[in-house]
């Protein structure tokens, strides 16, 4: 069974620029060596004759065709806009 030792905990912590306490780093270890536990028991999983998949569901484009369609004129579009000067909608700045 691999494990994970606290060194390498705090090895992968300094190039992540991450600053951990002793506390933290055997924290880190015990719930890493868990979770590549984990992952070696879904080793020991039987798969032959399983297809792979990159999706549990078999999806297919579900999206419309993309058909041109009568739209609405400029003029339309701005109407109802509380504010709009040379064909364009005009928005408060954000910028100072």
């Amino acid at each position: 069974m691999a494990s994970i030792t606290k060194e390498q905990v705090k090895h992968v912590a300094n190039l992540a620029r991450l600053e951990i306490t002793e506390e933290e780093a055997e924290m880190f270890t015990d719930h890493l060596s868990a979770i590549i536990s984990f992952a070696e028991q879904l080793n020991e999983i039987d798969t032959d004759g399983i297809e792979p998949t990159t999706h549990v569901l078999d999806l297919k484009n579900v999206m419309r065709k993309d058909e041109p369609r009568h739209w609405i004129t400029r003029e339309e579009a701005l109407k109802n806009a509380p504010d709009h000067k040379d064909g364009q909608f005009r928005v408060p700045s954000i910028l100072e």
